[in-house]
């Protein structure tokens, strides 16, 4: 399953799906599922979105980049599925997270501020969303 998990990590930006995942391990992409749920508490596909979007929420913060080059610089097919899932985990909409967090992090070490504004599914995230002040 750490395969699985590091290859999703390395190539986030690629085109990935659970049968090709599957493929890389000599699984069935049913078995693949199953396990990768119980090994890390979610689906393939959620944690790969997971970190599509904590990529895309970096990339925001820099700023020089619209919503639509960084959803699909992480490997986002649909514009729309992109800012459902973003909303969903960071409780804002990308252009949103994009105006207020543009600039927030400046002098913050960038793995300090990936940490502070690490998305989290709804049933754990925080009433306000992230915050870098």
């Amino acid at each position: 399953m750490r395969r699985v998990r590091d290859r999703m990590d390395r190539e986030y930006a690629q085109p990935l799906d659970v049968e090709a995942l599957a493929r890389g391990v000599h699984m069935s992409a049913g078995h693949l599922s199953r396990e990768f749920k119980r090994a890390y508490g979610e689906s393939p596909y959620s944690y790969l979105m997971t970190r599509r979007i904590e990529r895309a929420m970096a990339l925001l913060r820099r700023g020089d980049l619209s919503v639509t080059e960084v959803c699909f610089a992480v490997g986002c097919q649909s514009l729309g599925t992109f800012s459902t899932r973003f909303t969903e985990l960071v409780g804002m909409a990308p252009s949103v997270y994009r105006r207020e967090a543009a600039g927030a992090a400046d002098g913050i070490p960038a793995c300090v501020a990936t940490r502070v504004t690490r998305p989290v599914r709804n049933r754990e995230a925080q009433v306000g969303g992230p915050s870098l002040a």
